[in-house]
């Protein structure tokens, strides 16, 4: 499994902040499978997508809130027995890597992957997991959601382009924005799509500091 585009070079992190191997990278995709039925893990780029969902909230969401949704869509307990801390000091890295980069809006590299239809697969396919992975989160946590909606508009039309029109029977507003949109012309232009969706609901929900003027 490779992931579409290499992340700019950014300073050093601390060890949680470490961002993954293709190697843990790997191994959490395989964590995840793991999760027995009928629990419904994500894969690991709706996991992706879910963590920016989660980071993307105006108050902190405590590690025990989301970590259950993971291993199951629901949320529902894993089985007694079940060794869940590997799986989840991978997807706890994850997220220090997400919050650092959201948190100063630096570039970061979403988990998405090409599809076994290389050119001939249209963007939205290989984005629709990532995608579908921040709508949970908002389905589980929908503080960000209550926020401006005028702001919100444009950055949740960039995501929601590549959901079905079944998912958006009550978005008529947003359906109306993503009709106005031009459809991205490759998996990059997708891809860096998210991550621009990504930084301008951070202005809204997660702002800045106001940098003092110099008199």
């Amino acid at each position: 499994m490779s992931s579409h585009r290499t992340p700019k070079k950014a300073e050093p992190r601390s060890p949680a902040q470490q961002a993954l191997t293709e190697h843990e990278l790997d191994e959490l995709q395989g964590l995840l499978d793991a999760v027995p039925a009928p629990l419904e893990p994500l894969d690991v780029s709706m996991l992706d997508g879910f963590l920016c969902g989660v980071l993307l909230q105006p108050r902190r969401v405590p590690d025990a809130a989301w970590l259950p949704c993971i291993t199951d869509a629901e949320a529902r307990a894993l089985p007694a027995g079940f060794g869940a801390g590997r799986l989840h000091a991978l997807a706890r890295r994850r997220h220090a890597v997400l919050d650092a980069a959201i948190g100063t809006r630096r570039w970061f590299d979403p988990w998405v992957f090409e599809l076994e239809g290389g050119e001939d697969a249209h963007p939205s396919e290989a984005v629709y997991a990532w995608v579908a992975g921040f709508a949970l989160a908002m389905a589980h946590f929908p503080a960000l959601m209550a926020l401006d909606a005028q702001r919100l508009r444009e950055p949740l039309a960039l995501l929601y382009r590549h959901l079905g029109p079944d998912d958006l029977e009550d978005a008529e507003d947003l359906l109306e924005e993503i009709e106005s949109l031009e459809p991205p012309e490759d998996l990059a232009e997708a891809v860096e799509d998210l991550v621009r969706a990504t930084l301008l609901l951070a202005d809204v929900s997660r702002p800045l500091p106001a940098v003092p003027r110099r008199r």
